[in-house]
């Protein structure tokens, strides 16, 4: 779906949500924008769909849309009504809902108490179930399960090549939307570089102090930057990334133990440094991309950056001469900067 009409799809689903929602079992309330006039959705069928989920108060937690990222999932039992298994079974292949779970219901029978400080007596979700694969009258589990697996794993398959399709372009629009600049090195890294720093450049197994900001190369739907990882603070807040357990500032990355393309773009600045780095993917999380982080297959990734600091390496101890830092292989899925060793 275009990024324009992916504005305009939120945008008609939140005016007609108003004052139109039915109750439903465990304090549910939902609202059915389009019926595809299929059949409703049982237990034991297994869905694909895209969602937005929102606060109470409008802020986006998550955008499926934005991620290029629709979800697959068997739909369970429900655990007590009202649950999002419970609701799914009100929609059918081809509708378009927005629903609200109850989060007081939701904490009394998950055993998961709200957020501290949270007002919202809301979580609210906005849906357009793509597929649904039901099991036929009479239909072997394991005949189902394969027919499901097969179809799932097409379908996958056609997303990816379509995400590597575009991936090219992707740069390309980037760069001519913000007017920049570009060197291109030989392994098909870009950078700008805004300040070069000084003399002292990072070399393998030194401690690089970096502030950094990590983006796809797409807006989000509500023209925003859609950053997914960041050392700073108001733009972890500005972009609902923030983390109370995270300390921002300057972070600790080891040259060599990062995706490749942070590691080759940071040696081309000296301490003090500050750069924009373009990384098709390929440098980064390549045809995997990091479900978790929110990186889908094929993601180009920019990144600003700044080198604050060069910290090397404590001499080896006695009886280990000669030991060094070897860095992560080209072939595993590397570190995201900034969580070095962590998938997202």
């Amino acid at each position: 779906m275009k990024k324009g009409l992916v504005i305009l799809f939120a945008a008609t689903l939140g005016l007609a949500a108003c004052n139109q929602y039915k109750k439903g079992p465990g304090g549910l309330m939902y609202t059915i924008h389009k019926d595809g006039g299929k059949d409703k959705i049982k237990e034991g069928d297994i869905v694909k769909l895209n969602y937005i989920q929102k606060t109470e108060k409008d802020s986006v937690i998550t955008n499926s849309w934005d991620l290029e990222a629709p979800q697959v999932f068997p739909v369970q039992a429900k655990k007590f009504a009202g649950d999002m298994n419970d609701v799914l079974t009100l929609f059918g292949e081809g509708d378009s809902a927005t629903f609200k779970l109850d989060l007081d219901t939701v904490a009394k029978y998950s055993g998961q108490p709200k957020a501290p400080n949270s007002k919202d007596k809301y979580m609210v979700f906005t849906i357009k179930v793509e597929k649904v694969l039901q099991k036929a009258k009479g239909e072997a589990d394991t005949t189902f399960q394969k027919k499901a697996r097969d179809f799932f794993e097409k379908d996958y398959k056609a997303n990816v090549d379509r995400l590597k399709g575009a991936e090219a372009g992707k740069i390309k629009k980037y760069i001519a939307d913000n007017n920049l600049k570009t060197t291109t090195t030989a392994s098909g890294l870009q950078y700008i570089i805004t300040k070069p720093g000084n003399a002292e450049k990072p070399v393998l197994g030194d401690t690089m102090m970096v502030n950094y900001t990590g983006k796809l190369t797409t807006k989000k739907s509500d023209g925003k930057d859609n950053v997914f990882d960041t050392s700073d603070a108001k733009i972890a807040k500005e972009s609902g990334k923030h983390n109370p357990m995270a300390t921002y500032g300057p972070r600790a990355i080891t040259l060599g133990r990062a995706i490749p393309g942070f590691d080759e773009g940071l040696q081309l600045i000296g301490k003090g440094g500050k750069m924009t780095l373009i990384i098709p993917s390929n440098l980064a999380y390549g045809e995997g991309g990091m479900q978790q982080g929110g990186i889908s297959p094929f993601s180009p990734l920019v990144f600003e950056v700044e080198l604050s600091d060069i910290k090397k390496p404590k001499a080896a101890p006695a009886g280990v001469a000669g030991a060094t830092v070897v860095p992560v292989p080209a072939t595993k899925a590397p570190a995201a900067a900034g969580h070095e060793g962590h998938k997202h």
